[in-house]
């Protein structure tokens, strides 16, 4: 195992080597100097989202939602919290699937709210239908 993990900035989408002893000691971007890990989800376009998936070393957890979806509502002050939670071991990232139906149709989403957990760029746990801040922890922390 590598003792640096890459990780792309979620606000320049520079790709970071941070040695893995300094991943929860708030790193920063080498390029934009903004912390690579901002302590709340992320919500990324279909390109940006592909980035962080098939750059990151870490897992990426993406909760795909839309602004209509009641259940999406009631998870997301959960997916928020969970963010702090988890982060340096997980990157959060929403996508809004009105706005992002491409990336909708590449992974193939059929409901709302659906979790996707990714790994070295590749699907390792799916979920669908809401959930609370300890459930969706618990969740995430099986797929680690």
């Amino acid at each position: 195992m590598s003792d640096t993990s890459h990780i792309v900035c979620p606000h320049c989408d520079g790709v970071n080597r941070v040695p893995s002893g300094k991943l929860a000691q708030n790193p920063k971007c080498g390029k934009c100097h903004q912390p690579l890990f901002p302590g709340r989800p992320l919500s990324l376009d279909q390109a940006r989202c592909n980035r962080q998936i098939e750059r990151s070393d870490i897992p990426i957890l993406v909760d795909f939602w839309a602004p209509w979806c009641g259940p999406c509502k009631m998870m997301a002050p959960a997916f928020e919290q969970a963010a702090s939670q988890l982060e340096a071991q997980v990157t959060l990232i929403k996508v809004n699937t009105e706005e992002n139906q491409g990336l909708a149709a590449q992974y193939g989403i059929r409901s709302i709210p659906t979790l996707v957990m990714f790994r070295g760029g590749r699907e390792v746990g799916r979920v669908s239908g809401a959930m609370d801040t300890a459930g969706l922890v618990a969740w995430a922390r099986q797929h680690l």
